[in-house]
């Protein structure tokens, strides 16, 4: 049975770590703890404007985390390596896996999707960058309906888009709260958990299917089609 599948792109294609030798250079062994800090107020920030309904590029977001996450680890950053790190931002790496999990998945007949809280434009830069735009029938950004994942209207945004019913799609991604939003609205789900120190939020939601790494999806999606 052929799926739709709705492909995070921050933290499951996308690898957000490739920061880190940016980091490392300005910061040295302090670089690790950095990086959590502004990964985690990126996405508080994402849900925080979702729930005041304030929306903004998501790029805002990242810079507005960064600039918190200088003052709460009292580093001082010059304008110079704050535009070299929201640069950096927009030329991440993708995992290794990522070329050749997605390809399976296209000969397996599936309908690929990257689905993002980032800018169309954004999305496209970063497919460009990694060289797999071209393995997508189509980039869907959050920023179509001014709201943040995981909020139902994101997922129904992405059903209509792609002319589906969400029983029919699934959603890939290495979040927790994303994946919980999907299965919540009424999707399926793939958590993909890179490593086994990742923890699923132990709420009333269990993914569809647990994956360690890209590669592993289409036999996930053979058996839950069986």
């Amino acid at each position: 049975m052929k799926q739709i599948l709705a492909f995070d792109v921050y933290g499951t294609l996308i690898d957000t770590n490739g920061v880190f030798k940016h980091l490392q250079q300005m910061l040295g062994e302090g670089a690790h703890s950095f990086m959590e800090q502004w990964r985690e107020k990126q996405l508080e920030y994402s849900f925080r404007r979702g729930l005041m309904d304030r929306h903004v590029d998501f790029s805002i977001c990242t810079r507005q985390a960064l600039q918190y996450t200088c003052s709460r680890l009292d580093v001082q950053l010059n304008d110079d390596h704050v535009d070299e790190l929201m640069k950096a931002y927009t030329a991440l790496p993708a995992f290794p896996e990522v070329e050749k999990a997605l390809t399976a998945c296209r000969d397996d007949g599936h309908k690929l999707y990257a689905f993002s809280n980032g800018s169309l434009s954004a999305i496209r830069q970063l497919m460009d960058h990694a060289g797999i735009t071209g393995l997508f029938d189509g980039m869907i950004s959050t920023e179509d309906v001014a709201m943040f994942k995981p909020s139902p209207v994101v997922y129904r945004h992405f059903i209509e888009s792609t002319d589906t019913d969400k029983e029919s799609a699934w959603l890939i991604s290495g979040n927790s709260f994303d994946v919980i939003g999907a299965l919540s609205y009424g999707m399926q789900a793939a958590w993909v958990q890179r490593s086994p120190d990742l923890l699923f939020d132990p709420w009333e939601y269990t993914p569809t299917a647990i994956i360690q790494d890209l590669t592993e999806l289409p036999d996930a999606l053979r058996d839950h089609s069986a």
